[in-house]
């Protein structure tokens, strides 16, 4: 086994990749970039019948867009074919597989067999007496040599089962394409695998490898079981069935990858403090599998914005302009770049995702028809009078006037306003945002207004007095 430390991610191309997915694969990032060791892709494709076109890829740009990058060529399995029949081989000769050229339906009669018995179906009890020699195309099953077992899992501890759990498996399939049981192990050991880092579905068929190790003669690496990512109901195991997105998707929201990696790093581990927000270098210094919780990490797409939000706010605005090229609403794009770094500094404070910036910044870049509805369903407007409602506009309006726009004499001019009418913040400050952003609610208000200018601003208001009716 290689003295540097070696990890790896190897998924199957059928479908495109969820957050459970990229999870392992950061995990197993992390754990080589802390030990200054090679972190590997291995495209798991030898099951050609569930296999999606464009999935390799998908995968590839996935963990691209997310900084997660091998650090050799990316492997195929498919590729590797002849190393699979060689090891094969060996096993034959070593009397521990044999050719299984049983049908499917002599297949079903020993599961049969065994359902009717009341006992589980274990193939090691119905090896044939006289299986044929075993050549490419045929069937090849594992002879196993059931025992005790007892291992350390990094994250899970100490762990152990009895030898009724270790039986005969499928090595290679009649397509000449190994199974993943078998193609794993090789490919592991080959590649010099220290850590194999994977979701808790395999944890049952570790006793199985672990007597196929020692039948190949080759080391075991450290074992690091993940519990599954569970829904945001945390009863349930999160799936493409039930909706997991695809990770390219929080792209196209304009979710940060180093945000998006700082969530899913915290999703079942914590570096026993408070500390929420990670950049990607602490995460790497700090990263611990003894630290990984043994239960199901909840998904909370609530959290996953708040912490896109936090990570957007440590933004330069510099930055911010360029990740916010893509995002911003039509209506933007006559505006001048000055005007537009302007909105943008107002709204990064509230922004949780860059698909946000059209529902946010529409109002600063198009007159929007004048809706009455948004102060007759505001909780407090909608408690005044139009007579009321009226003074309180025009008033605004003939103060607002007055004003160089700057955002200190907004301020005090606002503030005068309140003085002059009586009214609180909530009721005066909400009609004059209502009336010039058509919105229920804004940025600062005098900010808000700075940007809008006079003349814009003055207009709007003008423009919901005639409606108000």
């Amino acid at each position: 086994m290689s003295k540097v430390t070696r990890t790896r991610f190897a998924p199957s191309p059928t479908g495109f990749l969820h957050v459970g997915g990229v999870r392992t694969a950061l995990f197993a990032w992390l754990v080589a970039k802390q030990a200054n060791g090679k972190f590997l892709l291995r495209i798991e494709d030898t099951d050609k019948a569930r296999e999606v076109k464009g999935s390799e890829q998908h995968i590839i740009d996935s963990l691209k867009w997310l900084g997660i990058n091998p650090d050799e060529e990316v492997y195929k399995q498919s590729d590797r074919l002849e190393l699979y029949e060689k090891k094969a081989y060996e096993l034959v000769g070593s009397g521990r597989a044999y050719a299984d050229n049983r049908t499917p339906a002599e297949l079903d009669e020993i599961r049969n067999d065994a359902v009717a018995k009341k006992r589980p179906i274990l193939f090691r009890e119905y090896r044939p007496d006289n299986p044929p020699a075993w050549k490419k195309g045929m069937p090849l099953r594992f002879k196993s040599e059931p025992k005790d077992y007892a291992w350390t899992d990094a994250v899970m501890g100490q762990l152990n089962t009895g030898p009724e759990v270790v039986d005969d498996f499928i090595l290679m399939k009649s397509d000449g394409f190994p199974t993943y049981n078998f193609a794993h192990i090789v490919d592991d050991d080959d590649m010099e695998i220290t850590h194999v880092i994977r979701s808790q579905e395999f944890l049952a068929s570790v006793p199985k490898y672990l007597n196929l190790y020692e039948a190949l003669g080759v080391q075991v690496p450290i074992f690091a079981t993940l519990p599954y990512v569970m829904g945001d109901d945390g009863h349930k195991k999160l799936s493409k069935r039930d909706g997991a997105k695809d990770v390219l998707e929080y792209r196209t929201d304009g979710y940060l990858p180093d945000a998006l990696v700082n969530f899913l790093a915290t999703l079942g581990w914590n570096d026993g403090t408070e500390q929420e927000i990670f950049t990607t270098a602490e995460l790497i210094a700090k990263f611990d599998l003894s630290r990984v919780q043994k239960s199901g990490a909840k998904f909370d797409p609530r959290r996953l914005e708040w912490m896109n939000g936090a990570h957007l706010r440590k933004l330069s605005l510099d930055e911010l302009y360029k990740r916010a090229e893509d995002f911003w609403p039509k209506e933007a794009e006559k505006a001048d770049e000055t005007y537009k770094r302007r909105v943008l500094g107002l709204v990064q404070e509230r922004l949780k995702y860059l698909a946000e910036l059209p529902e946010l910044t529409k109002f600063f870049f198009v007159d929007l028809p004048a809706d009455p509805n948004l102060i007759s369903n505001h909780k407090q407007l909608k408690k005044l009078s139009t007579s009321e409602l009226k003074k309180l506009l025009e008033q605004s309006r003939d103060a607002l006037k007055d004003s160089d726009f700057s955002q200190r004499d907004l301020s005090d001019k606002l503030n005068g306003l309140l003085e002059k009418t009586g009214q609180k913040p909530a009721v005066l400050f909400s009609l004059i945002r209502i009336a010039t952003t058509q919105a229920p609610a804004s940025p600062e208000l005098s900010a808000t207004l700075a940007v809008l200018g006079r003349d814009r601003s003055l207009y709007r208001i003008d423009a919901m007095l005639s409606e108000v009716k």
